[in-house]
């Protein structure tokens, strides 16, 4: 094994003994969202969206939301938890263990549980059939996709700060509005042209929009590549900067 998997090992053993904290709300928020949005708010949009059904169209993106949630979950609270409170990085750092180790193990275990949520959700979307495409399993990959492109800066983000205080102003100025304007719950066509700029430089609406394609069956064409570029550009640049973060904390 590398050293990188020795650390996704620790985590591993840690989420085997309190995963049931967590399993509960995995599968209970994707049927409580299905009911409350896809099918709820959908009995009152008349025609769906461009033709589909309002929960067809929306199960997409709540799957990639969904994962940029799982994202924000696992590398904030316990990123910081880590530096300040448990000090389990300056730990692995004091072992036989390089910065990219420590990084990339933590770093591969919320792949893991953004694979997990999203996974559910797509089954909770298999039990109400909105599945109706053989490609809809490629959102998982999306999901993962999305999910290394928000958590990888996040990781950035929460290894720099020192207060939890930091973390709830990246939850209402960023993760908020990156929820609410990135196409998840109405198209982005809908918004103010500043609006939709913002929204085309997040990370999310790219995961969504590949997304959706995926469930519906469409092709992606080029906007496809782009967004998979676009969002490895920010898998790179999160990558980069978790990395420097972390080696200015733990290497003396």
């Amino acid at each position: 094994m590398t050293p990188g998997a020795y650390v996704l090992e620790y985590h591993l053993v840690n989420y085997r003994r309190t995963w049931r904290a967590s399993a509960l709300s995995t599968l209970v928020m994707p049927l409580l969202t299905m009911l409350g949005f896809g099918v709820g708010v959908g009995a009152y949009v008349s025609g769906g969206v461009d033709g589909v059904p309002y929960l067809d169209w929306i199960v997409p993106g709540l799957i990639a939301s969904t994962a940029v949630q799982a994202a924000i979950g696992e590398a904030t609270w316990p990123v910081l938890s880590y530096f300040e409170w448990l000090k389990v990085y300056f730990a692995q750092a004091a072992a036989p263990l390089r910065v990219a180790d420590i990084l990339g193990g933590h770093l591969a275990f919320m792949l893991f549980r953004i694979l997990l949520s999203a996974t559910a959700f797509l089954g909770v979307a298999v039990l109400f059939g909105a599945v109706h495409s053989w490609w809809a399993p490629l959102t998982l990959i999306v999901a993962l996709l999305v999910g290394f492109a928000v958590s990888a800066p996040t990781v950035a983000y929460s290894a720099s700060i020192s207060s939890d205080s930091y973390l709830a102003i990246l939850m209402r100025f960023a993760i908020l509005p990156m929820s609410l304007f990135s196409g998840v719950f109405f198209p982005i066509e809908s918004l103010p042209l500043v609006l939709r700029w913002v929204a085309w430089a997040l990370p999310l609406w790219h995961g969504v929009d590949l997304s959706r394609d995926a469930m519906l069956g469409l092709a992606p064409g080029w906007l496809g590549l782009w967004h998979v570029l676009y969002l490895l550009a920010w898998c790179a640049l999160g990558w980069w900067l978790a990395h420097s973060r972390f080696r200015r904390r733990l290497v003396i």
